[in-house]
């Protein structure tokens, strides 16, 4: 994901050698197989004629500037820019209407048809904390799992039933600051990541780069733990969704094919009861595959663990009829 809205890659007047930056990145990430996602804020504190909101009143833009029909065209412009000279382009991720009352215009169905008329595949996500708009082909949660609002950001905001995504950051800050070192464990991003694909989400993890570039060595060495953890569980994560089971406080499941796998992540017994309607041909611990004896009900199975669960996520895989 590129962020073209800071006031060094403002597109639209930007000069020849930032373009080509933009352009070798794109012709990059299409080497790699990459795909290649904008993000984009609709609220932009640089210019004098994006409309005075709630927050930028330091930056030093004169009280009661703002003309809308020039800002739109403005952005408008950038975003023709960014879907016809740099290659294919996965998604458009907005940001930043929250800035303005509720019942401000942003003519985002005009918009929205503009970028789907110049790339029909390009998705467009919106982090506006509401229920999604007419013309969104994604709904994400801004620092929580669908259905929650831990972070106070997703109040009236239902799911919907487009593809989802939660974004959430390694620390404190969405930026670089070196005073946060509230870094999140290789455990609780584990645990994040488990949750989200059990709430059939896609995670985006944020990193803010230091200022030369380089990311910070507590994120890149809990990354690598989690990476080394997706080595041996990955198969339970890739190409999954939402499982058979609904999440619970234990944790959850992920589905693939007639494999259902229960994530456990908080259990305090050596034994756990899953309501499942499906009949359970076999139960197994994931990694392994130790035959679990469990005992069909009705409306659920009973398996029986060899002891209380200690793993960072104790995965059972079931395979189901």
């Amino acid at each position: 994901m590129f962020d073209t809205k800071e006031s060094d890659y403002n597109i639209v007047d930007a000069t020849p050698f930032k373009r080509d930056i933009l352009k070798e990145l794109a012709e990059e990430c299409q080497k790699q197989g990459i795909k290649l996602h904008f993000y984009y804020s609709h609220l932009d504190w640089f210019r004098d004629d994006y409309p005075e909101g709630n927050t930028g009143h330091g930056t030093g833009r004169p009280k009661g500037h703002g003309n809308w029909k020039s800002y739109y065209e403005f952005m408008n412009k950038q975003l023709t820019e960014l879907l016809t000279n740099y290659g294919p382009v996965g998604a458009i991720w907005f940001d930043g209407i929250w800035d303005q009352p509720a019942n401000f215009n942003w003519q985002l169905e005009e918009q929205y048809a503009l970028i789907h008329k110049l790339q029909p595949s390009c998705l467009i996500g919106n982090n506006h904390h509401r229920t999604p708009y007419a013309g969104e082909d994604f709904q994400m949660f801004e620092r929580d799992l669908p259905g929650e609002n831990k972070a106070g950001f997703s109040a009236g905001q239902g799911v919907s039933e487009l593809p989802l995504e939660t974004c959430e950051t390694m620390n404190g800050m969405w930026g670089y600051k070196i005073e946060d070192q509230n870094y999140k464990s290789p455990k609780a991003l584990i645990h994040y990541l488990v949750k989200a694909a059990g709430k059939n989400a896609n995670l985006l993890m944020n990193i803010g780069p230091q200022p030369n570039g380089e990311l910070p060595a507590t994120a890149v060495e809990h990354l690598k733990q989690v990476g080394e953890w997706m080595a041996q569980y990955g198969e339970t994560i890739y190409g999954t969704r939402g499982g058979d089971v609904a999440p619970h406080t234990w944790g959850v499941s992920t589905r693939k094919g007639d494999r259902l796998f229960i994530h456990i992540l908080n259990l305090q017994d050596d034994a756990l009861y899953i309501p499942l309607k499906a009949k359970v041909k076999k139960a197994m611990q994931f990694i392994s595959k130790t035959p679990l004896s469990f005992k069909q009900e009705k409306d659920g199975i009973l398996i029986k663990l060899p002891q209380v669960p200690d793993d960072i996520d104790y995965v059972i895989e079931l395979n189901i009829k």
